[in-house]
């Protein structure tokens, strides 16, 4: 698009993190569309390097792990040389594996808290000195912030965090104006289920299933059915809207 009509993100620099696949690609896809400039970082670059020329433009790509704060710093310091500034931050990298209470080990649950909480919270923290006033912070949390799901509750507490990060963010950066909202997905048609969880193809479609007879609407959503949520947040279509979390999740956690 050669003009600004109609783009509801014209001229913003956005960042987002865990922008690799799934939500993360869909994002920064739909961003670009939307007239923003993207920087985004994740953990592998061959898969970074197939996002950006996938979107083809306005894309600049970091590779780097959330919970490595020498990462975040690189992140940030590509940012401030090429664009100076953040208007729009979707902090969205997560992780989650199965791990019943009974066998969950210790590295279980430090890898879970260390991307979701931990490297959620300084991807935020680093990113204050750039960020204009006025801007947009959104947290991916998950459904599971408040649903009790069996051999997944260190994902779930993770996730619940970031939600009271959303909360108290929204007090402590009232003054600037920056808005602070979290997110929470559904089951989505990505790759994670199978990819990440430890699940085997044939356990992740069970899963996949069991989640899907949960939700109201009988499906998994689309990434680009999280993104629509997520440049919502993050225009000026949102301007009133700050310390939510909003459930993109065909009606799982709500009813």
């Amino acid at each position: 698009m050669s003009n600004n009509n109609g783009q509801k993100l014209a001229g913003k620099i956005a960042v987002i993190t865990g922008g690799n696949s799934g939500i993360g690609l869909a994002t920064a896809k739909r961003f670009v569309e939307e007239g923003a400039h993207v920087v985004m970082t994740g953990r592998r670059e061959k898969e970074l390097a197939e996002t950006a020329a996938f979107i083809g433009r306005n894309v600049t790509t970091v590779a780097g792990d959330v919970s490595n704060l020498e990462d975040l710093d690189r992140l940030y310091a590509v940012v401030k040389e090429k664009h100076g500034h953040i208007d729009i931050l979707f902090a969205n990298a997560g992780a989650g594996t199965v791990g019943p209470l009974a066998t969950a080990t210790e590295a279980h649950f430090d890898k879970t808290f260390d991307v979701n909480v931990k490297g959620l919270f300084f991807t935020v923290q680093k990113a204050l000195p750039l960020f204009k006033d006025g801007g947009s912070i959104i947290l991916t949390s998950s459904g599971a912030n408040v649903l009790g799901l069996p051999a997944f509750t260190a994902y779930a507490a993770s996730k619940a965090a970031v939600r009271n990060f959303a909360r108290g963010w929204t007090m402590e950066l009232k003054d600037r104006k920056i808005r602070v909202n979290s997110m929470s997905p559904g089951p989505i048609e990505t790759p994670a289920l199978e990819k990440t969880t430890g699940l085997t193809v044939e356990q992740a479609e069970q899963a996949a299933a069991q989640f899907v007879s949960q939700v109201p609407l009988g499906r998994r959503g689309k990434p680009e059915e999280i993104a629509a949520a997520v440049v919502f947040l993050a225009s000026d279509e949102s301007s009133y809207i700050t310390g939510v979390d909003l459930a993109v999740d065909g009606g799982m956690a709500q009813v």
